[in-house]
C-alpha cells in the first residue's frame, strides 16, 4: 500500500479545449514531479458537454491524487473576447469542481507563476520550460505548453504551501 505524500499539489492551467495539469509533491526546496499532461475536449462537441467532460476529468485527477491543495492560474486578459469567455467558463467549472471536493484552492497570476519557475516575472515560455526541464531533470521540457504551464503553476502552489506550513 502506498502512502499519500504529506504535501501534494495539483496545478491547473485552465482552458476549454485543453487544460494542463501537473501533480507535485515534496517541498519547494525538493519538489517531485509525479505526473503532467492535458485534459482535452472535442471542439466539435456542444459547449456544455465540453464543460461536463472537463469537470469529469478534473474529478478523476482529484480522486486519484487526493491533493492537499490545488493551484490554479488566474485568467490573463485576452484581446480575443470569445477565447477569454471560454477560458473563464472553463475556469469557473473547474473552481466549482474543486470546491465540491473541499480542496484548498490557491490562485496565482501568470507573473507569480513565472517567478516561481524562473525567479523572473517577465520570463517567456521557453525560459519557463527550460527551468522546469533542469529542475526536474527531464530529457526535454514538458509538452505541450499547457502542461508545462501547469507544472509551473503547481510549483507556485508548492511554494505557497511551504510558506503556510
Amino acid at each position: 500500500m502506498t502512502t499519500k505524500p504529506k504535501v501534494c499539489i495539483l496545478g491547473l492551467d485552465p482552458g476549454l479545449g485543453r487544460t494542463g495539469y501537473a501533480v507535485l509533491s515534496g517541498s519547494i526546496s525538493s519538489p517531485q514531479l509525479i505526473i503532467f499532461g492535458c485534459v482535452e475536449t472535442n471542439s466539435k462537441s456542444i459547449h456544455h458537454e465540453r464543460l461536463v467532460k472537463l469537470t469529469e476529468d478534473i474529478k478523476k485527477l482529484l480522486i486519484k491524487y487526493q491533493p492537499t491543495g490545488v493551484a490554479l492560474e488566474r485568467l490573463y486578459f485576452s484581446t480575443n473576447v470569445k477565447t477569454a469567455l471560454q477560458v473563464a467558463e472553463a475556469r469557473g467549472a473547474i473552481t466549482l469542481t474543486i470546491s465540491q471536493f473541499g480542496c484548498p484552492l490557491y490562485e496565482f497570476s501568470p507573473q507569480e507563476v513565472k517567478i516561481a519557475a524562473t525567479g523572473e516575472g517577465r520570463a517567456d515560455k521557453k525560459q519557463v520550460q527550460k527551468m522546469l526541464k533542469l529542475m526536474f531533470k527531464l530529457k526535454e521540457p514538458p509538452k505541450p505548453d499547457d502542461a508545462a504551464d501547469a507544472v509551473a503553476v503547481a510549483l507556485c502552489g508548492l511554494a505557497r504551501l511551504s510558506t503556510i506550513k
